[in-house]
């Protein structure tokens, strides 16, 4: 198939086997965070594209957003062909975009042209984290998304009864999954929990108990043993001898009240006493008369 075959903008229509598809499928897996090539082999002829095998691109400078065919890569790949496809072609190649969907990036698009120019050549494009797969062809001398895609099973039209295989047996442990499955509790062991929460519980216990203790001590104290009080006594400031009459505190005014003299009175006391002084007795016997005159 010539780039003039194709030139009426017509899309070729792509058959894929079953086997490569899930060969190129397990390859992609095996590396979700860089991209994987690989070359697809097969034939083409009146605008049908057949892939019936592949090749995995060894050594390719594979990195998480782009993948390129190195000079060792075209080496083995072509050294496998020779080997084991002598009479196919090489009719496009695959890589994988992993967690970046279906589509050609410029870097693809650039390898696309440049070696896989062919009109018959295709760019199968997987994505292994979504599972997503499409394929990119020649259409009138742009690239474009392909719309007839088929997967083919070599093995198809085989008749159910040729294979002749058992069914398969199975021990007598085997269980089927629809079958009840009698629960059985799982013991857990809380032994270590069960200790924490017991050392917890004694501890505010013990916390408790002395304080229960503390609070029963000074009520007791309180009640039986004798407090001391302090009573305010007004004190006189020239003497410094306490005024016990002239006190605010009721048990201090209920006991015997004398009034101090200040020293005016007791001055007018000690004059009086030395204006009228006692008399002397002038009898002998200390004996009055009637008219307190001697006998």
């Amino acid at each position: 198939m010539t780039r003039k075959s194709n030139a009426s903008g017509r899309q070729p229509s792509l058959l894929i086997d079953s086997e490569v598809a899930r060969q190129i499928r397990q390859h992609a897996h095996s590396s979700t965070k860089a991209e994987i090539c690989g070359v697809l082999i097969g034939q083409d002829r009146d605008s049908v594209i057949k892939v019936e095998a592949s090749i995995p691109g060894v050594n390719a400078e594979e990195a998480g957003a782009h993948v390129t065919f190195t000079q060792d890569t075209w080496e083995h790949i072509y050294k496998i062909k020779d080997k084991e496809f002598p009479h196919e072609r090489i009719v496009g190649w695959y890589h994988s975009h992993p967690g970046f969907g279906v589509f050609l990036s410029e870097h693809d698009t650039f390898i696309h042209k440049n070696f896989f120019s062919s009109p018959g050549q295709v760019a199968w494009v997987v994505d292994p984290l979504s599972d997503e797969e499409g394929c990119f062809g020649w259409v009138g001398g742009r690239i474009e998304r392909l719309t007839q895609i088929a997967v083919v099973d070599q093995r198809g039209g085989e008749r159910a009864d040729e294979s002749s295989r058992p069914e398969p047996t199975f021990s007598a442990d085997y269980r089927d999954e629809d079958e009840d499955i009698p629960y059985q509790s799982k013991l857990v062991d809380t032994s270590g929990e069960i200790s924490n929460s017991n050392s917890l519980q004694h501890l505010v216990w013990t916390i408790f108990s002395y304080l229960t203790a503390i609070l029963v001590g000074v009520l007791v104290a309180w009640y039986v043993f004798p407090r001391v009080e302090l009573v305010p006594v007004p004190v006189d400031p020239r003497t410094g001898q306490p005024l016990i009459g002239f006190s605010d505190d009721p048990r201090v005014a209920g006991a015997p009240h004398h009034e101090t003299e200040s020293g005016t009175d007791l001055k007018a006391r000690d004059g009086k006493a030395n204006q009228n002084p006692p008399q002397p007795d002038q009898g002998g016997s200390g004996t009055k008369g009637d008219n307190g005159q001697p006998k």
